[in-house]
Formats: C-alpha cells, sequence, structure tokens
C-alpha cells in the first residue's frame, strides 16, 4: 500500500472518531445540563430548607454532614443526599427504634388497637416516601455530575485527535507519492538468502 494512502486513510479516521467524538461531547453536556437542571427546579420545587446549626443539628450522627448547608435550600443532588441518608433517617430511626417501615407495618398489623404503632408506621412511611424520593434525586444528580465529567473527556479526546490529524494533514504534503508503507521489510522477505 502507498504510504500517502496509508497516511490519508488514517488522518481521514482520526477526523471521523475527532467528530464523533465532539458529538458524543455535546450530548454529554445537554444529558449533564439537563439532568442538573430537572433535580434543582424538582428540589427548589420542594422548599426543603436545612435547619441552622444548633440543636437539631448537635447529634454527631447529623451535624458533620448537614452543617456546612445549614439554613440553605436543598436544590442539589450533594445536599438531597445529606439530608435523606443524616437528617431523616436519623429521625426516622429514633422514632422506629431502629425498625425498618416493614417491620412496623408487620406489627401494626399484629396489634390493630394500638394507635401509637399505627401512627409510627404512619410517620415512617411518609419518610421513607420522601427519603427515597431525595435518594433519587441524589442518584439523577451523580449522572447529571458523570455525564458532565465524561463530556469533558470528550472534548478533549477530540482536540487531541483533531491535533494529530491537522499534523497527519501536514505530513501527508511531505510524503512522496511513491513510496510504500513496510518497503523495507517487504524487501527483505523477498530477497534470497545466500550462504
Amino acid at each position: 500500500m502507498r504510504r500517502k494512502s496509508f497516511d490519508t486513510l488514517l488522518t481521514g479516521a482520526g477526523v471521523l472518531v475527532a467528530v464523533v467524538m465532539l458529538l458524543a461531547g455535546g450530548l454529554l453536556s445537554w444529558g449533564s445540563s439537563f439532568v442538573s437542571g430537572q433535580v434543582h427546579d424538582q428540589l427548589a420545587a420542594q422548599k426543603i430548607f436545612f435547619p441552622p446549626k444548633g440543636d437539631a443539628t448537635k447529634d454527631p450522627r447529623i451535624g458533620p454532614f448537614v452543617d456546612k448547608y445549614a439554613g440553605k435550600q436543598l436544590v442539589t443532588g450533594a445536599q438531597a443526599h445529606a439530608y435523606a441518608d443524616h437528617f431523616i433517617a436519623v429521625h426516622l430511626a429514633d422514632i422506629s427504634g431502629g425498625k425498618t417501615y416493614a417491620e412496623l407495618s408487620t406489627a401494626s398489623r399484629a396489634a390493630p388497637t394500638d394507635l401509637k404503632l399505627a401512627g409510627q408506621v404512619q410517620t415512617v412511611f411518609r419518610g421513607e416516601t420522601l427519603r427515597g424520593l431525595l435518594l433519587n434525586a441524589y442518584a439523577f444528580g451523580t449522572m447529571g455530575t458523570i455525564a458532565f465529567y465524561a463530556s469533558m473527556v470528550a472534548y478533549v479526546g477530540a482536540a487531541l485527535l483533531l491535533l494529530l490529524s491537522l499534523l497527519g494533514l501536514m505530513h501527508l504534503r511531505r510524503v512522496d507519492p511513491q513510496e510504500e508503507v513496510l518497503a523495507g521489510s517487504a524487501l527483505r522477505r523477498q530477497a534470497p538468502v545466500t550462504a
């Protein structure tokens, strides 16, 4: 194969892959922006605020995780994670004695006249529902963040490939049209062996 043809194919493939990576980067950027916007808007609509530092956050299971957001509105996936796992979950564990909704519900069905237990079941159900929704927001927020970083990698990869393709085009001008790829090794294989 002629060297010029080989270099042209490689340069063309580099440009094609760079274009694909640019498109992927654009889609990943759009996906990241969309997910982040949706998470923000849906959380902001709930109007959940972190408690101020003080009595509500003095528990060591709460304070170290939520004090950095003290008094702020919950609008990001990371904040939703902190609130769900280190505020709601702690309070639910205190209310339920560490039992899950399923365990409390089973106990409540076994003791249908226990109104205190029935109230715990309802409170834990509501808390676990909110906690689950917040953790979904955290999961989507994390996917948006991953998409953002993946888009940056795609853009950098595309830029490198475009640079290499440009260098390949410059190299094409200097290649002898008659030069063969790996011509030296082909001649060595064809040369007769003399003893």
